[in-house]
């Protein structure tokens, strides 16, 4: 099997379909059937189903997606570390983030590692559960994950560093601020106030049901999977909103108020890798990381 018919095999998976992956590889759709038709004997075993004109992954196609990322990383790393030794310093990273620690603290690192490596391609995936991060990690789909979780993530074979513990802030909806004057809040004054909720399984929305389920008469106005949508709903004045920390800067910006909320809960913010086998690209990002980790002495006590 040559590294070839897993680069097309990759492709057509990437493009969701013959003709367009054939278009990206500037190849004759022909040549892709056939290159891949050739996999798929030598393997003795189907890759995709085609309905119409749609390519779908086969079970063992689903199977050999992880693998044959994995052999053409190992390749571009090859090619990267010979490139090295003539001075080039290029190639591609693939990461995954949920969503606020892909606020912050990627959006820094990102800032610090494009100013150092600027000829090095980044590829930035979503994942909505810490689940999705590891799995992506541990299947070789991307090399480095960011992931928030209420308790710090063990996981065997992953490289976890433990970057920082980012709070639970309000960010308070300007047309229903009737918050006292300060930093912080009870949960119980969450009472009689309209709420922007995250979906089950997140952090903020555990605490907004275990105030529920504690007897704080509040209601949830609005339940938003995709987390971009919760500060312009909050900015039209839909309802207050609970969320990390790490989004108390854009929520500044934009003129909102933020309280911490107490008793005070954490996302647990973590980078992870693997433990072996990175490219180089890989490993200067996870440099920029180890100065990006916040000590508990760091760590302000209260959030405005």
């Amino acid at each position: 099997m040559d590294t070839r018919k897993l680069k097309y095999f990759l492709a057509v998976v990437d493009h969701e379909g013959f003709n367009r992956a054939a278009e990206h590889l500037l190849i004759a759709q022909p040549s892709l059937s056939q290159t891949i038709a050739s996999l798929e004997r030598e393997l003795g075993v189907p890759l995709f189903h085609r309905i119409g004109r749609r390519a779908v992954l086969s079970e063992a196609g689903q199977e050999l997606v992880g693998p044959a990322r994995l052999v053409m990383r190992d390749l571009d790393a090859a090619q990267s570390a010979v490139q090295a030794l003539r001075g080039i310093r290029s190639g591609r990273l693939d990461i995954i983030t949920m969503p606020s620690p892909g606020i912050e603290p990627l959006t820094s690192m990102i800032a610090g590692f494009t100013r150092s490596h600027p000829s090095v391609r980044l590829n930035v995936v979503a994942a909505f559960t810490p689940e999705e991060v590891i799995e992506s990690v541990r299947s070789g789909s991307t090399e480095v994950g960011l992931a928030g979780s209420p308790n710090p993530i063990r996981v065997p074979g992953v490289q976890v560093l433990e970057l920082e513990r980012q709070p639970l802030i309000l960010i308070v909806n300007p047309q229903a601020d009737t918050f006292r004057p300060g930093t912080a809040i009870q949960r119980e004054d969450l009472a009689g106030h309209r709420l922007i909720a995250s979906q089950r399984g997140s952090l903020m929305r555990w605490l907004v049901d275990d105030a529920l389920a504690g007897g704080v008469d509040l209601e949830i106005v609005v339940e938003v999977a995709h987390r971009t949508s919760i500060l312009p709903l909050v900015l039209a004045g839909v309802g207050h909103a609970v969320m990390p920390s790490s989004w108390a800067p854009l929520a500044h910006k934009s003129g909102l108020r933020t309280l911490l909320i107490e008793p005070v809960s954490h996302l647990d913010v973590a980078i992870l890798s693997r433990k072996q086998d990175l490219t180089p690209a890989a490993r200067a990002f996870l440099k920029i990381a180890e100065l990006h980790v916040t000590r508990p002495e760091d760590v302000p006590h209260q959030h405005s």
